[in-house]
């Protein structure tokens, strides 16, 4: 279920005073099953463009092809391609509304038309892959906590079993613990399914701790489209337009001006202390 992109543009208020091109000219191929990362600086075009991917937003001039077909084209079946496209927008508590969590997960694949014994068997499941606990499953979801909402919400979306997962800043207002929860469930749920997951975060170590590919937006623009070893060596140009590579990435830079012979390709802290830790055993055994 690939997704391309070809030459999208994308203008809000197009001809009145207020216009402002949000996309220029962006060409992206997501193929079927990788975990993309997107990236930028707010105004760069990263919500503009995730929310064009299931036909929230209509470009102003380009195609968007999903397994093959024009989206444009008349007749396209824009539900059968939302309920394919899940969407789980920033702060996606504020969608919560129903009397309890069970009932609100459910709520999707009723809108599917599925009858409410097959609707509730589709919420457990998801509820069960985000992780929350049984003992949430009657409550209020507004008396959960941050990452619980946000588990609840999530698993909304999965109940409909998409066949790609699209997150907007899913991690948004978490504390570190929440937001390492919420990351580690997204990444065993795209290893354990057969799903496209695209994550927009501001994040350059959540990115580099589980992104396939990164993409970065700016104005409007894509700006670099390449695996974030290979993006992350350009982190100078990156500054130059408000970003930042992973702490790590400074650090190991900082160590080869001091005269240590690490790799600086590393984007993790756990991949950082094995390169160190290889260097420094290399030179013990040469010295």
């Amino acid at each position: 279920m690939s997704i391309k992109l070809e030459h999208l543009n994308y203008i809000y208020s197009q001809g009145t005073a207020y216009e402002k091109r949000a996309l220029n000219d962006v060409c992206l191929e997501i193929p079927h099953g990788e975990f993309v990362g997107i990236i930028g600086h707010t105004g760069s075009g990263k919500s503009t463009l995730i929310q064009h991917l299931n036909g929230l937003l209509r470009a102003s001039s380009g195609e968007l092809y999903y397994n093959g077909e024009n989206i444009y084209r008349e007749g396209y079946d824009m539900r059968k391609l939302r309920n394919e496209v899940g969407l789980v927008f920033q702060y996606p508590e504020h969608q919560l509304f129903e009397i309890d969590v069970l009932t609100d997960v459910c709520f999707g694949p009723k809108n599917q038309g599925l009858s409410p014994e097959e609707s509730r068997e589709r919420a457990l499941e998801a509820l069960r892959l985000v992780g929350l606990k049984e003992k949430y499953y009657q409550s209020s979801p507004f008396e959960l906590s941050g990452g619980q909402k946000r588990r609840t919400a999530i698993a909304g979306v999965l109940a409909m079993r998409p066949k790609v997962l699209v997150l907007d800043e899913p991690t948004a207002g978490l504390d570190p613990k929440g937001r390492d929860d919420i990351l580690d469930q997204i990444a065993y749920l795209h290893e354990k399914s057969d799903m496209t997951v695209i994550l927009v975060s501001h994040s350059m170590e959540d990115i580099a701790r589980y992104a396939d590919r990164l993409i970065v937006m700016n104005k409007g623009a894509v700006m670099y489209n390449d695996e974030p070893k290979k993006v992350f060596e350009h982190y100078r140009e990156l500054e130059e337009v408000g970003l930042a590579a992973p702490q790590v990435t400074y650090i190991m830079h900082d160590l080869v001006k001091r005269g240590m012979s690490v790799r600086t390709d590393v984007t993790t802290v756990a991949e950082a202390a094995d390169e160190i830790m290889r260097t420094l055993v290399h030179h013990c055994t040469n010295s």
